[in-house]
This record gives C-alpha cells, sequence and structure tokens, in this order.
C-alpha cells in the first residue's frame, strides 16, 4: 500500500442540532492538524462527506483561540485549501483501493449523519478487513458505532478506543444539545473506552490498524500515528 501514499478523509454535512438552535459542523482545527502532519511526510488526501457537496464548519472552531492553535488561522485564510470543502466527493463513489488510510473527522455534526450512512459503516469494514487503517478523532468516533466486521462483531468490541468523553461535553456545554453519549455507546459495544487524566488533554490510542483521538487537540498525534504506521507498511 505504501506506493499509494493517500488518505481519505471524512467530514460531516450537519451544520445545525436538532434539539437547539446552535450550530455545528465540522471542527475546522480537527481537519487542518491532521492534514499538516500527513501532507509534510507526503501524503495526499481527498475529502468526502455522506451526501457531497458544501461542509459547514463549526462556528467555535473559527474563534481566535481555536485558529491560533497549531497553523489553523492559516489554513483557514488559504483559498485553495478551504475550497476544498465546498464541493466535496460523496462516500458512496468512493474507491478504496485508491487509498491507505481513512480518518474521520469530528465537530458535533458527525453525531447527526456518520452513524446513519450506511455507505460510510461498510467503508469503514473493508478498510478495516483489509488491513489498512481506521482513524478518527473526538466525534469523529461515532462513525465506529454501527460499524461490524465481516465476523459479525462490532467493530469495537474488545478493542482500545477513545473519543469525545461525557465530562469534556458537560464542559462543552453540549450534553443538553447531543443525541446521545458517545463514551457510554462505545462502552456499550464492548469497547475498552479510556481517556487523558484531564479533560481536553491530547490523548490517542493505538490498537493494531485502529487509532483514535480523545479531542480536538488530538488531531496531531492521531495524524502522527497514522503516518508512523503507514511507514511500516
Amino acid at each position: 500500500m505504501a506506493e499509494k501514499r493517500k488518505i481519505l478523509v471524512v467530514v460531516t454535512n450537519v451544520g445545525a442540532y436538532e434539539k437547539v438552535g446552535m450550530r455545528t459542523g465540522l471542527w475546522l482545527g480537527e481537519l487542518t492538524h491532521f492534514w499538516d502532519v500527513a501532507e509534510k511526510a507526503g501524503f495526499t488526501m481527498d475529502v468526502v462527506s455522506p451526501r457531497g457537496g458544501l461542509i459547514p464548519l463549526d462556528p467555535e472552531s473559527l474563534s481566535h483561540e481555536a485558529l491560533a492553535e497549531l497553523g489553523t488561522g492559516k489554513r483557514y485564510a488559504d483559498r485553495e485549501f478551504m475550497d476544498l470543502l465546498d464541493d466535496t466527493g460523496k462516500i458512496a463513489d468512493v474507491d478504496m483501493g485508491e487509498y491507505d488510510a481513512i480518518y474521520l473527522t469530528g465537530g458535533h455534526g458527525v453525531m447527526f449523519d456518520f452513524p446513519q450512512t450506511a455507505e460510510l459503516e461498510a467503508l469503514i469494514a473493508r478498510f478495516h478487513d483489509s488491513g489498512r487503517i481506521v482513524s478518527s478523532v473526538c466525534h469523529g468516533a461515532t462513525g465506529l458505532l454501527n460499524v461490524t466486521l465481516e465476523t459479525g462483531d462490532p467493530l469495537v468490541r474488545g478493542r482500545r478506543v477513545t473519543g469525545f468523553s461525557w465530562p469534556e461535553e458537560e464542559l462543552a456545554d453540549r450534553a443538553e444539545a447531543v443525541p446521545y453519549n458517545l463514551q457510554e455507546e462505545l462502552k456499550r459495544l464492548g469497547a475498552e473506552y479510556s481517556t487523558a487524566d484531564e479533560p481536553f488533554a491530547p490523548y490517542v490510542v493505538e490498537d493494531d490498524n485502529l487509532v483514535t483521538g480523545q479531542n480536538p487537540g488530538s488531531a496531531k498525534g492521531v495524524g502522527e500515528t497514522v503516518v508512523r504506521r503507514l511507514a511500516t507498511v
């Protein structure tokens, strides 16, 4: 797989919560931090979404503080880069053979479309069963919830994983807005879920070809882990 050096990046199409009026979407840094690491290592990336087309951005990911983290603001000012989010491809049209790994970005929007997209679930299962790397960060782990492997088992059963924790959800004032508790859903499926000692601290869990990051600050670490693993393939 090394000669392809290509990663599939999946983002959300959902820009609003269902129960409250707050807007959401892709958390931009979870894309840019991973992208910077992978691009520096020589990988190219394609961005796709469940429906294709324009990608909404979580307004809070565009705050001065968020844009200052790890050069996100530089990417936000880059017209060519941001135009990638204007017309994304559809998951249903993906040829898995072109890619070494798949990366599921977060932002609360994914909670409403990743687990409800059968094409994404099937694609993740094929990546995993073929030995390719499956990775996610923060709420991107919601894309793993309904993935069933060839054995009939949930992908996350018995696997070491992480994702946005419930204490972090409460600290972000989104506990009443989200449709479910990601932490509890992963544990209910039999995952060995763990977190950093402190909320919002970077934390990455690696279990064979499954790589997961806990929160937005973990996107760079997920990228570094994926790049390191691909260097050995």
